[in-house]
């Protein structure tokens, strides 16, 4: 990864441990509000990781009461003197990071320990998997403030579904972690005491599966929602089943558990930190 300034690096933590990063928001005092900076920072980290072969997966976690506010003031502040093309131009650095962690190859796993305001939706709509404490609250308040959740729709949309969107892009309405899981926007919802040991378990199963196969299923799943059941669609998943049975993994994997013994990506010792 390029050369960091320490204020930048203090603002996005980064750890390997036994194939799981774990990208940590660090800014507790301003509840986690992103920056450009930010932005920039977890851009270059869900690229730089998603490409990294000791890797199984992300986990996208904060410091702090909140796990994002949204924007933060003093950025917002600077935007409020934008040109059209400036804020073009800011918008599109946002609408990027989220596309770096939706499109990441990698399994992407958001541990949301506290409340997510306007962007930080965003941020849990683009990973793959969501895990809330209980005690958080949702809330999309763009509309508060005169404003759209434009950059964050395709993401957020896609989570919790278009009948919920309507409702709460248009009200601002605040919500709690119970009703994001009945929405479909997380998919666990835990205590504080116990967020860590569900986000481990899901953790562990991510990293037992085949590294290759796992790739494969997040493009699949990219492909196939929301499509039509077409020949073309059909003729598509024929080739995919076939492309990965035809690999060495897939192969492996197979014969492993005919032979009852483990593949070969589970003997590899990731207990690499950095």
């Amino acid at each position: 990864m390029q050369n960091q300034t320490p204020t930048q690096a203090t603002q996005l933590l980064q750890t390997l441990k036994n194939g799981v990063v774990t990208l940590t928001l660090n800014r507790p005092e301003v509840r986690n509000a992103f920056n450009d900076e930010l932005i920039g920072l977890l851009t270059q980290a869900f690229r730089h990781w998603g490409e990294h072969s000791d890797v199984r997966c992300i986990v996208l976690a904060a410091e702090g009461t909140a796990f994002c506010a949204g924007a933060d003031l003093n950025w917002m502040r600077r935007m409020a003197d934008y040109s059209y093309a400036e804020n073009l131009a800011d918008a599109a650095q946002l609408a990027e990071m989220l596309q770096a962690i939706y499109a990441c190859p990698k399994p992407t796993l958001a541990r949301i320990q506290g409340d997510v305001y306007a962007g930080g939706m965003g941020l849990v709509a683009a990973c793959d998997i969501a895990v809330s404490v209980d005690s958080a609250h949702y809330c999309l308040s763009e509309v508060k403030l005169g404003l759209v959740p434009a950059t964050i729709s395709p993401y957020v949309i896609r989570a919790m579904g278009a009948r919920a969107a309507q409702r709460y892009f248009l009200t601002a309405e605040r919500f709690d972690a119970l009703q994001a899981r009945r929405l479909g926007f997380v998919h666990e919802v835990t205590s504080a005491e116990t967020l860590d040991v569900t986000v481990s378990g899901i953790t562990d199963a991510l990293c037992i599966a085949g590294p290759q196969a796992v790739k494969a299923c997040k493009q699949l799943l990219h492909d196939v929602a929301g499509r039509d059941i077409s020949k073309e669609l059909i003729a598509h998943t024929v080739k995919g089943i076939a492309d990965i049975r035809s690999s060495a993994q897939g192969k492996d994997g197979v014969q492993a558990f005919l032979q009852k013994r483990k593949p070969s990506w589970l003997a590899t010792d990731h207990s690499q930190q950095s």
